[in-house]
């Protein structure tokens, strides 16, 4: 078996918005899974090479000098150079825009285009695909010029496609300065071919596209340059047709080098809903916040008795996980998982979730109608009813339930959310407002009494415990208490000394004190740590908060990629790359180009809010 040694974080992300493909320095596509994010994987090297299969490109005598985005674009460009060569390679998902220039459809072929910028240039590229996590051996036949795949893809170029002796196909060509080679591999329906006319007008199409979404990307504030970038891959990682925005489009990538916490997050998980919405409308994307809205309100629309914490782009129930026995893991980590077993926990904190995005997508919007704000206000309802319950919690542990104080935390959001929203859309009579804010002012004694320490003076990770936990940062971010509240400071100091690392590092929880159902260690959670920096922000600790945030921003590789955690010497680990991350990232910058505002992107939303009555009210004088 032969193991991965690219790491995590120098990996670079491809994305037509319903599949993803992973790439790495040395010009390799290591990751597809077809036809969508959780389907089965064409090429899974990254978990092993030898059996997952890649699909290298060489330049003879010349090397990767350095790569890049094209612009704001999630089409990756590759400089190639040697002694007396020079290329330029693109790597991209096609995808093509809308006329209103909102919409990203994918073309269904993934591309590879490489030119000679001056003297000549000696191609070879071997595609050695493993299909279905290499579980089937591949068996491709000529067809028309073209190379087809028994399980469906068809591969395609503008030169003359050859078998190496294993059956793999092979490609190669000599090329002099101003010309250039194309590649295609049509994983939707594998029956198109492409040549160079076609491959540098999907090229073409896609750049077009994505510069056309970027253009309404409105944010040059504090770390301007990560936020477009984050915001990029999180337009990459939301599913065109359903709105759902999965974790990361990856599997089983190691919490901990060599580790056994690997999981699958090819999913989309709930208790990311109020920063993907915030978020989108915060950098000028209202479509994109509200078809996600729109994917949480049909999941709070069926009758099943609870809100599941995770579901497929297709609104399924994952599948039950898998450990995948004949893959080395990414660096030896196993097991190797598909699949997902969390779909049946109960976890409190995703009422609050949804609450908090549809409350914030109100006020910047007006957008919700009778009928979703009547299925919010069953959300709530549940909530009312299901608060005293103990759950899994965020962190999804495999211990059994207990009462967490961030379940606790956003109960109470999830009330409170359902009072604001009632208020600002004038239906106070129509809900039972005087239960909610009561049943609101008894979770909150009932956190104050239990989730707080008093021989500590802080907050606890649950009820009844002592240790800290990253998710406590959350607390003042959602109003709970203020930002200098003497509860949250000393909380921060707690979280700080016990679960900091490095310069700006935290760790999500001690595993042992938490007695997870896992145990054993991880790397620090970047979450947490872009938490941290919104949380000193509010408690007033602008340069602190600062410094952190670069120190962040500056960890990342060089195509400015987050996972979902990391070392103290910067190594990036977990699936790639991480939604979580990249939101928290966006939250912290907006907070400190805020500095001194409290809750700035919830204010942004309310200011919304405010200026779009006004509109409505001069309408109404000047229609009477």
């Amino acid at each position: 078996m032969r193991q991965v040694t690219t790491p995590i974080g120098e990996h670079g992300f491809l994305s037509d918005c319903h599949t993803a493909a992973l790439t790495t320095p040395d010009g390799s596509i290591t990751w597809l899974c077809t036809p969508q994010f959780d389907g089965s994987a064409f090429l899974s090297g990254l978990l092993d090479l030898e059996r997952g299969g890649e699909w290298t490109l060489e330049v003879q005598g010349a090397h990767p000098q350095g790569r890049s985005y094209v612009d704001d674009s999630l089409v990756l460009r590759t400089v190639w150079r040697g002694e007396d060569v020079e290329a330029v390679g693109y790597d991209l998902l096609a995808v093509r825009g809308s006329k209103e220039g909102t919409g990203l459809y994918r073309e269904g072929f993934l591309v590879r285009i490489l030119e000679c910028r001056s003297g000549s240039a000696s191609i070879r590229s071997r595609l050695r695909a493993r299909p279905d996590f290499g579980r089937s051996p591949a068996s491709w036949q000529h067809v028309h010029g073209a190379l087809k795949e028994a399980s469906g893809p068809l591969l395609s170029g503008s030169h003359t496609l050859g078998f190496l002796e294993n059956g793999d196909p092979e490609f190669r060509a000599e090329i002099s300065e101003g010309e250039s080679v194309v590649l295609a591999l049509d994983y939707l329906n594998g029956q198109r071919r492409v040549g160079p006319g076609k491959g540098r007008a999907l090229l073409d199409k896609t750049l077009e596209a994505w510069r056309s979404w970027s253009e309404r990307t409105h944010y040059d504030g504090v770390g301007a340059t990560h936020v477009r970038r984050s915001a990029l891959v999180l337009r990459g990682l939301l599913h065109e047709e359903s709105g759902g925005l999965i974790a990361a489009p990856t599997t089983s990538l190691p919490e901990r080098p060599g580790g056994t916490r690997n999981w699958d997050y090819r999913y989309v998980w709930h208790r990311d809903a109020a920063l993907v919405v915030l978020a989108f409308l915060r950098l000028g994307h209202e479509e994109e916040a509200g078809a996600y809205l729109r994917f949480l309100l049909r999941v709070c629309g069926r009758p099943i008795g609870w809100i599941p914490p995770v579901e497929t782009v297709d609104e399924q129930q994952p599948p039950e996980e898998e450990t995948l026995d004949h893959l080395a893991g990414y660096g030896g980590a196993r097991p190797v998982r598909i699949g997902n077993d969390a779909y049946p926990q109960h976890q409190l904190d995703v009422y609050g979730h949804i609450l908090d995005a549809a409350l914030s997508y109100e006020e910047a919007t007006g957008g919700l109608d009778q009928g979703d704000l009547e299925q919010l206000d069953s959300v709530v309802e549940s909530v009312r009813e299901l608060w005293r319950e103990p759950d899994e919690g965020l962190w999804e542990v495999r211990s059994g339930q207990r009462h967490w104080t961030n379940s606790k935390l956003y109960a109470w959001a999830c009330l409170d959310r359902g009072i604001q929203l009632a208020q600002l859309t004038g239906r106070k009579e129509k809900v039972p407002l005087e239960r909610w804010r009561e049943e609101a002012r008894e979770i909150r004694e009932d956190i104050l009494a239990h989730g707080y320490d008093s021989d500590t003076g802080s907050f606890v990770q649950s009820y009844g415990a002592t240790n800290v936990d990253g998710s406590l940062l959350r607390i003042p971010l959602l109003g709970f208490l203020e930002g200098n509240d003497p509860r949250v400071l000393r909380t921060l100091e707690r979280v700080e000394a016990e679960l900091g690392e490095g310069d700006g590092l935290i760790h999500r929880y001690d595993p042992e004190e938490t007695d997870d159902g896992i145990n054993t260690p991880e790397g620090a959670f970047l979450l947490c740590s872009f938490d941290m920096v919104s949380a000193l922000v509010l408690a007033g600790e602008i340069e602190e908060a600062r410094r952190r945030f670069e120190y962040l921003c500056g960890s990342t590789g060089e195509l400015g990629l987050q996972a979902e955690e990391m070392t103290s010497e910067g190594e990036q680990l977990g699936n790639f790359p991480q939604a979580f991350t990249q939101l928290a990232l966006i939250e912290a910058a907006v907070n400190l180009d805020a500095a001194g505002d409290t809750e700035a992107l919830h204010r942004w939303a309310r200011n919304r809010s405010a200026g779009r009555k006004r509109s409505q009210h001069r309408k109404e004088a000047n229609d009477e």
